[in-house]
């Protein structure tokens, strides 16, 4: 397709981190009014790893709206 290698890898990490969001499991509180995920989810851990980002700012983030 004339993608460049390196390129290549870093759509490949991207498409690996989503497909790693979607096996999270989120645990519903409070009548669903709130939710939370396990700190121990693999999934998470290897989406942020992915991505870069930090473990417990996304697991706040994903839970929350603001």
């Amino acid at each position: 397709v004339g993608v460049k290698e390196s390129h290549q890898m870093t759509i490949f990490r991207i498409i690996a981190a989503i497909l790693h969001l979607g096996n999270l499991e989120i645990q519903g509180e409070r009548d669903g009014e709130a939710c939370s995920v396990s700190s121990e989810d693999e999934h998470l851990s290897s989406f942020c790893s992915l991505l870069g980002v930090e473990h417990s700012q996304m697991q706040h983030w994903l839970c929350h709206r603001k």
